[in-house]
């Protein structure tokens, strides 16, 4: 699972979940804040803000569980613009996280002591240092 870290300066970083690490965020449901030490990033809280599936669907923060239902839907994620009062059938993923969720996108509520930057490139940081 491919999980994006979105910080307040509107940067974003990628990080990617082996399958064992998935256990610690399953569940948990668009909204819902967890401990960014799951990413390695220590001291830092996230917000999951949506995602999508492994075939692309987007997950739906009302509509409840892990499964992909059809929607009926007039706008709002995954809808282009419509004409007035035209609506329409789409495939949504659930608002919980679950193994078939591809890609994560969160944002920073709390941050740590240390920038997300050192924190996930430790050995990028340690280059440049050498360099200057």
């Amino acid at each position: 699972m491919q999980v994006t870290v979105g910080n307040k300066d509107g940067k974003t970083h990628s990080v990617e979940l082996e399958e064992n690490e998935i256990n610690a965020i399953k569940g948990k449901r668009i909204g819902q804040e967890f401990d960014g030490s799951v990413l390695g990033l220590d001291g830092y809280t996230l917000e999951i803000t949506g995602g999508s599936d492994k075939d692309g669907f987007p997950m739906k923060k009302n509509l409840q569980g892990t499964a992909r239902r059809k929607v009926l839907i007039k706008k709002g994620i995954g809808v282009k613009k419509l004409r007035s009062g035209e609506r329409k059938r789409k495939s949504m993923r659930g608002n919980a996280v679950d193994t078939d969720i591809a890609q994560l996108n969160t944002k920073v509520v709390e941050e740590g002591s240390e920038s997300i930057d050192t924190l996930l490139n430790p050995d990028e940081n340690d280059e440049e240092d050498e360099e200057k």
